[in-house]
């Protein structure tokens, strides 16, 4: 260790000390900067500066009246201000004996007067100081002690949010790393198990509109009731970003509850084992037809019976179903599942929702399972608005209830199979697709609709087949070899110059997915596995658009998170932009043509934060172009282009709000 200046006991913890804030060498910052001038003012001196020490140097974060960014530690008053607790003040160093002969007293800096605060860690280390200078003679008030010593606690306060700062940064790129890894192997793992998938529900929806007696129809209904909850199940575990962020919807459409109830019986009977009886009981009250969400309800019931047929091997399982309460508009109902299984510990009966939790440890060695149902069912009940609950006594069984509201079917509607129908002609259709059963499944489907149908194994292939031969539309699956699906929209956008109609078809399941294909350039997105009516629904659709400006994309996620789940904010917010923005947009250009500056920038500046609202980059990016050459009070050719850029977008975005 140097010897040529006095050191602290504790230095090597201090220079740690001083390392762990990474100050040393940094760029000037504008916090330390005004606190310097702070100081200056202060003291009514003409030198301040904020320095930290290191091993060999005094280094020069922010200074006035110095003109260097450091100097050795041996030449520097600040080498004895570290050694204390509080505040060194010399009012004369011509009668300091330290200090009298220093060569910054006879020359150098002229110092005749210093006071220096050590800037100390939350942990008691000296690591710099804050210091006032001056030529002449002087002695601070208590007022001016009091403020030095609060802005050297406001600089210790900024160093330590600096290096909070720092590690929330590493913390941040850590979790986004995790993200990204966790999404890729959502991607992947969606795309797997959703292709096989695809394949087994298109071909049994096939195979159901052929020749069947009844007992095949029976099973066929059996295969599509199960791969549709099969499906439900994927696709909720799959997209754990839906779970978490309470993105799960809840579909309202008429179905046949005493139906929806007999095939959940069917469909989980074959698991009954032989020493257990296995029964439903209907309430004689029960409707045939309510407005829910059947797909929701099957998961919950397949979820919870499927967990007592599991857990019981004598005895009984029983499912049964009661209307509570009837209004003009709506039926309470409440579902029961009782068995004599294992039971549940009375301590566990709280934590048998959590996810991943089961109720002993031993159960999924002994039985199988997520520990991820209970909670999934718990999730959907309560997006219901409904409630669920546990009677559990531990080796006498279980019984879990929940309740749900239903609206009524005013009018009962026809069980029949919709018709599919094609009223568009005979179209040719291009499919990207490298799955082949996928690629025989579209095949067989596009053929029932009486389309011809060409197939590329990926979109190197499609770009060349495209280049061949006229289409009128374009299947795109996502996931692809040589060139994905997204590579080759931007290809046949941006290279081709083609507008031909694109619809997305991908057995990925992750939040944002349908956005980034419609940022693209994609027209549709029908996600795997489709259904015929809703496939053929989607061609219509992207058909009978204006395929020459392909429909604007709005972003609503910052509206969504503004708005906590409260639509009618959300529609009120959509309201005030109709209502507003157009006019704003309209006084905008005739200030632009009058030449006023000032109103232009003021209008420019309120329409960007609206348009920020609704994620409308580019049109606030334009808004802010025109605030910025207003500012300049010069208005040019640029100007001109972005206002009647600004204008378009904002007629086109207010035409697709009011679609909604």
């Amino acid at each position: 260790m140097n010897s040529n200046f006095p050191v602290p006991e504790n230095e090597l913890q201090r220079l740690a000390a001083l390392k762990r804030y990474n100050i040393l060498d940094t760029l000037p910052d504008n916090a330390f900067d005004d606190a310097t001038k702070l100081v200056s003012y202060i003291c009514g001196v003409p030198i301040a500066h904020i320095s930290f020490i290191d091993e060999s140097r005094q280094w020069f974060k922010s200074e006035i009246g110095i003109g260097v960014s450091e100097v050795p530690r041996e030449i520097s008053f600040c080498q004895y201000t570290i050694l204390e607790s509080e505040m060194v003040e010399i009012n004369d160093t011509h009668l300091n004996e330290r200090f009298k002969d220093d060569p910054n007293v006879t020359g150098g800096f002229n110092v005749r007067f210093y006071a220096g605060v050590p800037l100390t860690t939350p942990d008691g280390f000296n690591i710099g100081t804050l210091c006032a200078i001056d030529h002449v003679s002087k002695e601070l008030n208590e007022s001016q002690r009091n403020a030095l010593s609060l802005v050297a606690k406001h600089v210790m306060a900024q160093l330590e949010i600096g290096t909070k700062n720092i590690q929330l940064d590493a913390q941040r790129k850590i979790a986004e790393k995790a993200v990204l890894a966790r999404d890729s192997f959502l991607a992947n793992m969606s795309h797997e198990i959703r292709t096989p998938l695809n394949a087994i529900i298109g071909f049994t929806d096939l195979l159901a509109q052929t020749q069947l007696d009844a007992e095949q129809n029976d099973f066929i209904e059996s295969v599509q009731i199960a791969g549709e909850n099969l499906l439900l199940i994927v696709n909720d575990i799959l997209d754990l970003s839906k779970l978490e962020s309470g993105s799960l919807t809840i579909e309202a459409a008429p179905f046949n509850l005493k139906k929806t109830l007999k095939h959940v019986y069917n469909l989980l009977k074959i698991k009954v084992q032989k020493e257990v009886e296995f029964n439903l009981f209907l309430d004689a009250e029960l409707p045939d037809m309510v407005i829910g969400d059947q797909g929701r309800l099957n998961q919950i019931l397949v979820n919870l019976i499927g967990n007592s047929l599991k857990f019981t091997s004598e005895g009984e399982v029983i499912v049964a179903v009661k209307k509570m309460e009837e209004t003009e508009d709506d039926i309470t109902f409440k579902f029961f599942v009782r068995d004599t299984g294992i039971g549940i510990e009375k301590s566990k009966h709280k934590t048998v929702f959590e996810r991943f939790t089961q109720g002993e440890e031993s159960t999924t060695r002994t039985y199988g399972g997520t520990g991820l149902g209970l909670n999934i069912v718990k999730e959907l009940v309560e997006l219901q608005n409904g409630e669920i609950h546990l009677k559990s006594e531990l080796n006498k069984g279980s019984e879990f209830y929940f309740i749900l509201k239903y609206k009524k079917v005013q009018a009962v509607e026809s069980s029949a199979k919709p018709l599919l129908q094609n009223n568009l002609g005979n179209l040719k259709i291009l499919l990207c697709e490298d799955n082949v059963l996928n690629q025989k499944l579209a095949k067989s489907v596009i053929g029932s609709f009486g389309f011809d149908l060409d197939i590329a194994q990926n979109g190197e292939e499609g770009i060349e087949l495209l280049s061949q031969n006229e289409y009128d539309l374009i299947l795109m699956d996502l996931q692809m070899p040589v060139k994905d699906g997204y590579q080759t929209t931007e290809y046949i956008r941006n290279e081709m110059n083609s507008n031909i109609p694109i619809i997305a078809m991908t057995a990925h399941s992750l939040v944002g997915e349908q956005e980034r294909c419609y940022k693209v350039g994609m027209n549709g997105y029908v996600p795997k596995p489709f259904k015929q009516n809703v496939l053929l629904k989607a061609i219509k659709t992207v058909l009978n658009q204006d395929n020459d400006t392909p429909k604007r994309y709005i972003d609503m996620s910052f509206l969504d998170e503004m708005s906590s789940g409260d639509q009618e904010f959300k529609k009120e917010m959509i309201s005030l932009f109709i209502e507003k923005i157009p006019a704003q947009t309209e006084q905008l250009e005739k200030a632009f043509h009058g030449g006023n500056h000032d109103a232009v920038k003021k209008l420019a500046h309120n329409m960007k934060s609206s348009l920020d609202i609704f994620m409308l980059e580019d049109l606030s990016e334009y808004a802010a172009i025109i605030e910025e050459q207003a500012s300049a009070g010069e208005f040019t050719p640029e100007t001109r282009e972005n206002v009647n850029l600004l204008l378009c977008g904002v007629i086109e975005v207010v035409k697709i709000l009011k679609e909604l």
